[in-house]
């Protein structure tokens, strides 16, 4: 299932509770069950909304007059879905029935589908190719950026897209590794796979090869 980062606050995980065993409920509806003042019930769903875990459903009016009541209900992201289980499915399904030799191959023609962009120009400075690279990365929410080193410049991913199911499939290093040398025209080879820095947290570490 996605992964959600529920909020710490116990009045909103109260309010994520009522709503995922009511389905819908009003503002004046959650400050009765919940026995919170309707200002602090507009704060946390304030809160929850900008967090993305709660969102409008709909209008509801009690009379003829006075303005409706929104109706809130959890948002896609908190009730989650089964996405990373369908995928390593997939994904386990497909692989497993290819040769070894022939995976390398599937992965680097999986890589330009994914790739919201065409290969680098070679003729290109290395260091606006890794610019370029870093910013396609990070709208695969990467969380990447590159450093100057001795050997050579190296990309850093703070952040596997998919961590859910890498476990299952080591194999999608390669997909990383082919979506990397795909924008920078250049090959890379990989140094660490989800390693503690010395912030204690865990990176990819990738490294242009000459």
């Amino acid at each position: 299932m996605t992964n959600v980062t529920l909020p710490k606050t116990n009045s909103r995980q109260k309010i994520l509770n009522y709503l995922r065993k009511q389905t819908s409920a009003t503002s004046v509806e959650l400050g009765k069950a919940l026995r919170v003042t309707p200002a602090n019930i507009r704060h946390h769903l304030s809160r929850l909304l900008a967090d993305g875990l709660v969102e409008v459903g709909g209008l509801r009016r009690d009379g003829a007059r006075g303005r409706p009541h929104k109706i809130y209900c959890l948002s896609r992201l908190a009730l989650g879905d089964n996405l990373s289980v369908l995928s390593s499915a997939l994904l386990g399904e497909f692989i497993d029935s290819l040769p070894e030799a022939e995976r390398p191959a599937f992965l680097r023609r999986l890589a330009e589908r994914i790739s919201p962009n065409l290969p680098a120009d070679r003729s290109s400075h290395i260091t606006r190719r890794l610019a370029a690279t870093v910013e396609i990365l990070n709208q695969m929410h990467y969380q990447s950026h590159w450093e100057a080193h001795a050997a050579g410049p190296r990309l850093i991913l703070g952040q596997c897209p998919y961590a859910a199911i890498i476990a299952d499939h080591p194999a999608l290093c390669l997909l990383d590794k082919s979506l990397m040398e795909r924008q920078l025209s250049h090959p890379v080879e990989q140094l660490a796979k989800l390693e503690r820095n010395e912030r204690g947290l865990p990176i990819c570490l990738f490294a242009l090869l000459y």
